[in-house]
């Protein structure tokens, strides 16, 4: 039996969290989903990491566009325009059938897990996908002009103004969900894997939730991190310029040191194996493999990697 849970967030967190999913049964993966990006739009609620997993294993994500789902039309969009309201934040009409959806149920009273099975359901999707809180995170970015909600940041200014600093409003005062406990604290739990996201914007947030943190602290199984970074850039998002604004070498090792002590191991991509070199005995292990995920079999094949390197690590 192999029982993992994977921390994910993002494009690049959502493929290998497919991948996982086409090789474990449900009862064997859970997948904590970043909620730090959550925000209130136009009334709606929008999990833009919930969603991005959501479409991805549903394969109905628009893997041309990297976001969003497939087929996707854009007459509110469109229609708002005319109106003359601010469309800075782009829905398509089928993503704003499913906040819509959501909204109600929340305002219903219904927490964000179970709304997000609820989904799940609905999309024919049987992974277990846990948002990393049922209480509201939510990432902030100082910049040198001012302090910006992530969304401000990340869609109205593309990444724009240069980062000083992150914070997590929320995340002090907001507890994990039963759910997350009990696959943490699993019996049978075998192997924590940190999906390839951002470390600062899709992971942090996640381990900002002190009862997730103390668990990788804890832990008795391995864990392991698949690296964001290849050959000095980040093959989409903002991870390398954040690295390098917050003082940080853009680099996987960089990634390893990063993380520390909460994961035991790290893989890389075949372009950076001469770091292994660089790497120091307090530094997490680095171990080399094909991390880009062009085709959903790349997906697969990088799951089957990160379930074959838990299956030879030893438990603490």
């Amino acid at each position: 039996m192999t029982r993992i849970v994977a921390l994910c967030g993002g494009v690049g967190g959502a493929k290998l969290a497919y991948g996982l999913s086409r090789l474990l049964p449900p009862e064997d993966l859970a997948i904590i989903v970043n909620t730090g990006d959550d925000f209130e739009h136009l009334g709606l609620l929008i999990c833009p990491d919930l969603d991005t997993v959501t479409y991805t294993l549903a394969e109905l994500d628009n893997t041309a566009q990297g976001w969003g789902r497939e087929a996707e039309t854009l007459g509110v969009m469109n229609e708002l325009q005319r109106l003359g309201e601010d469309s800075w934040f782009l829905l398509g009409d089928k993503d704003i059938a499913l906040h819509l959806m959501r909204r109600q149920m929340r305002d219903a009273g219904v927490p964000l897990t179970e709304i997000t099975r609820c989904v799940a359901d609905r999309f024919g999707i049987s992974a277990r996908m846990l948002p990393m809180s049922d209480d509201p995170v939510r990432t902030h970015i100082s910049t040198e002009e001012g302090v910006l909600a992530f969304q401000e940041y990340f869609v109205r200014r593309r990444c724009e103004p240069r980062v000083t600093a992150l914070s997590f409003d929320g995340a002090a005062r907001a507890t994990s969900t039963a759910e997350i406990r009990a696959a943490l604290r699993d019996p049978a739990l075998t192997g924590i894997i940190l999906c390839p996201s951002n470390p600062y914007l899709s992971i942090a947030p996640i381990l900002a939730i002190t009862e997730i943190r103390d668990a990788l602290v804890t832990r008795r199984v391995p864990a392991l991190a698949v690296s964001p970074i290849i050959g000095g850039q980040a093959l989409k998002g903002p991870a390398a310029k954040m690295m390098a604004e917050l003082g940080s070498p853009v680099s996987s090792l960089a990634v390893a040191r990063h993380y520390g002590k909460l994961i035991d191991a790290l893989l890389i991509d075949e372009v950076d194996h001469e770091l292994i070199a660089a790497r120091t005995e307090m530094d997490p292990a680095l171990h080399v493999e094909k991390t880009v995920m062009k085709t959903r079999e790349d997906r697969i094949g990088l799951a089957r990697a990160c379930l074959a390197l838990l299956g030879t690590m030893c438990r603490r």
